[in-house]
């Protein structure tokens, strides 16, 4: 990411603002080449930022952020709305705004001789920079949704059991909160020295220089949004309603409808999806986010690794190596199964007290996977793994000469500029924490027959979170690579407490996420470094948009959970419905695997897939050969490019993802970053996040526009091109013997 900054940032001539303060001498500088070229050495203290503009544009975008994210998280293509979108979006409203309002000023009462205007001036980059953090806190951080969110919804739809809207939102505030307050006690040590430098915020440092640059070129960025996004908005009503089978086009379903093998290769949801397309921009955008906005190094890696497991490994291990019996079940599913391939009862091994029923689970055997669903857990130890072995030998010293220089006290200029704000002080993320620790303890123990969690695991999730913020911070300030705990922290809780589903859902959310959150709280810490924006606007906006945030998920969540039939029943959903809710399926079994059964009954002694915990060895020992092997030959440069950790986990989306999800993001992405970016590379520098933002918001108002139009009265049109893929067969095995319903018998 940080080469694709670089280029950008030498490609745009933007023009400086005149400001106050500049930089006086080269040792001030920033010693990150990067930063240098994409970062301007200027501030100017004077620009307001807290205005009624920003106010308004950033509580308006928080709220439909949260709102839309939250809508389509349930739905089968999961398009979540990033703030790049609002980073594009707002600044034409914000320049109308400063046009039409008036400029008057009024006396505020009690405050002396200060003025408020309501207009007081052109719109500034300053607060175009604290309306985006505002929404950012409406994409729940990069994931569409609070990851606790997902608790709520297995609760009421998978399980069928009850959790009051009382536990629900402070399960959701609490773990979004906590992180803001682990990001608070490190802030000095990741955000203010120069070399940890957090590659993936120039990005938006440069986007931010470009939309501000003087726009005399037609058409205008702001004319070419509201034409890209009037068409995107028009043309969803296809896809999205009138011809829904145009979102996967499975062509080899249609022409073999009798081969379950085909069937397997060509279903772009089910299968392989080889060969399947889609003209649906949700699905192209769906669990990846907009292929225009990622760079095309990264998009070689993911196809890499995405055609290696998908095309050679999978194939391989169903067709040719039968491994774990895979042609008993589905090639490609998310679904949990017995042995004679039926979808697995797990209502049924749960108890009164929401426990595993330990006779119902003999009763009716192990649990069994697809064997895609199986070697994603397997590729997922091993990126693990890898990420740590890759980092520790291609990094290592890199981190610590950094740290060093970092620990040194020496200040480049941005710090300095920053210097003339005030800080914010640190009893303020002290008592932040505390109280939302304390919340948490609450929750644990006076509502635990609802969470299951008990306090002593609150405590050790929140020692795991405190203890790994800080080296996984600095990985990412240095290496943009920021190394999961998601796998490690549901296996060591489900050897702990096994039996109990949710007590780990939640020990997973407040170890794992609360550390997450708290990377992506710095990142806007450090975005706003680089943007010279006051700390304690920063803290009041990042803090007002989470509660904001997590309020509206919440009641979006509970709204669509108690109104809408059936909810993530795939199995008895129409084919056309779009309330699948593939991440909270994938989720669920989640909860099942580590939390219900437990990971001894699945990865262990007592388990089918003992030898996928091999991968954890094969991933660290990976990363290693390599390092050595560029060692042995420095001169071959294309050695240091075998980034393990990317190739390994190129697949970490599927399920829920699905072949036709990466087939589309990888085209389209390749067509953008390779061929427009190289060969009309001044149309890209001007309307490709541009036109990545209207696409994005053009699908999510019509898709809101046709649920509340026709969805909530159930108006359907029914025919053939609205009755899903048409590969029913796709889901079927392909052993001897094996019954399953709508499926021959071999």
């Amino acid at each position: 990411m940080a080469d694709t900054t670089t280029a950008t940032a030498k490609a745009f001539d933007v023009e400086k603002p005149t400001s106050v303060y500049a930089v006086a001498d080269e040792d001030e500088v920033s010693p990150i080449e990067e930063v240098r070229l994409t970062v301007t050495n200027t501030d100017d203290p004077n620009l307001p930022v807290w205005t009624f503009r920003m106010w308004f544009l950033g509580l308006l975008s928080c709220s439909l952020l949260s709102f839309l994210n939250q809508f389509f998280a349930y739905r089968t293509e999961p398009l979540i709305i990033t703030q790049i979108t609002v980073q594009v979006a707002t600044l034409p409203i914000g320049h109308f705004m400063a046009a039409v309002l008036p400029a008057t000023k009024f006396r505020i009462p009690g405050l002396g001789s200060k003025t408020f205007s309501l207009n007081p001036g052109p719109f500034n980059m300053k607060e175009h920079v604290l309306i985006t953090i505002f929404a950012n806190a409406g994409t729940a951080f990069g994931s569409g949704s609070p990851y606790a969110r997902r608790i709520v919804t297995i609760i009421k739809a998978f399980y069928g059991r009850s959790i009051s809207i009382l536990a629900a939102w402070l399960l959701i505030i609490t773990t979004q909160v906590l992180g803001y307050g682990w990001a608070g006690l490190i802030r000095k040590y990741v955000v203010e020295p120069a070399h940890m430098w957090w590659p993936s915020t120039l990005v938006q440092v440069s986007l931010f220089r470009t939309l501000h640059e003087k726009d005399d070129q037609r058409p205008t960025r702001s004319k070419f949004f509201f034409i890209a996004l009037v068409c995107s908005f028009l043309w969803y009503l296809v896809p999205g309603y009138l011809f829904t089978t145009l979102t996967n086009i499975s062509w080899i379903c249609w022409i073999f409808s009798k081969s379950v093998t085909a069937q397997q290769l060509g279903s772009g949801m089910k299968g392989l999806g080889l060969g399947a397309i889609t003209l649906d921009w949700s699905a192209v955008a769906s669990f990846l986010f907009s292929p225009l906005i990622s760079p095309f190094f990264a998009i070689v890696n993911v196809f890499i690794g995405y055609a290696v497991i998908v095309y050679i490994v999978t194939p391989v291990a169903y067709w040719g190596l039968n491994v774990y019996s895979a042609n008993r079940f589905p090639i490609f599913s998310s679904h949990l199964f017995t042995s004679q391939g039926q979808l697995y009862n797990i209502t049924a091994i749960v108890n009164d007290k929401f426990e595993l029923n330990l006779a119902e689970y003999e009763a009716q055997g192990r649990i069994h996977l697809s064997v895609f669903f199986a070697l994603t857990y397997g590729f997922g130890f091993a990126t693990v793994a890898a990420t740590l072995t890759h980092v520790a030998c291609f990094y290592g010293r890199e981190i610590m000469d950094r740290y060093r220089a970092s620990s040194e006290g020496k200040e480049d200029i941005h710090t300095r500029l920053m210097k003339r704000y005030k800080d914010i002080p640190s009893w303020w993320f002290y008592l932040l924490l505390g109280v939302t620790f304390v919340v948490s303890l609450v929750l644990c123990i006076f509502l635990n027959d609802q969470v299951q969690m008990p306090w002593w695991g609150l405590l050790f999730a929140s020692a795991i979170a405190f203890i790994f913020t800080l080296p996984i911070s600095i990985i990412t300030a240095t290496t943009n690579q920021t190394p999961g705990l998601n796998i490690i922290t549901e296996y060591v809780f489900g050897l702990i407490y096994p039996g109990r589903p949710i007590a780990n859902v939640c020990f997973k959310t407040y170890g794992y996420i609360s550390m997450a959150q708290a990377v992506s709280f710095l990142s806007d810490f450090k975005l706003g470094h680089y943007m010279k924006i006051p700390p304690r606007s920063m803290f009041l906006v990042q803090f007002i948009g989470t509660m904001m945030a997590g309020t509206i998920n919440a009641g979006v969540a509970w709204w669509l959970l108690t109104s809408i039939k059936n909810i993530c029943q795939d199995e008895v959903l129409p084919p056309d419905s779009p309330w699948t809710c593939p991440g909270d399926r994938v989720f669920f079994d989640a909860s099942v695997i580590w939390g219900l059964v437990g990971p001894k009954k699945i990865f262990g002694s007592e388990g089918n897939y003992s030898a996928m915990n091999w991968f954890f060895l094969g991933g660290a020992l990976g990363p290693i050969l390599v390092w050595l092997l560029h060692r042995a030959f420095p001169n071959q440069s294309w050695i240091p490019l075998i980034n393990l950790p990317v190739i390994l986990g190129a697949t970490a989306y599927m399920p829920p993802a699905t072949p036709l999800n990466y087939n589309a993001w990888i085209i389209v992405g390749t067509i953008f970053n390779f061929f427009v970016f190289r060969y009309r590379k001044q149309w890209w520098q001007r309307y490709n996040y541009v036109l990545s933002a209207a696409l994005d918001a053009g699908v999510a108002f019509m898709a809101v526009f046709i649920y509340f139009s026709v969805g909530l009265e159930n108006k359907s049109i029914t025919w053939w091109g609205t009755s899903g893929e048409h590969c029913p067969l796709a889901t079927c095995p392909t052993a001897k013997g094996i019954a399953v319903d709508g499926c021959p018998v071999h």
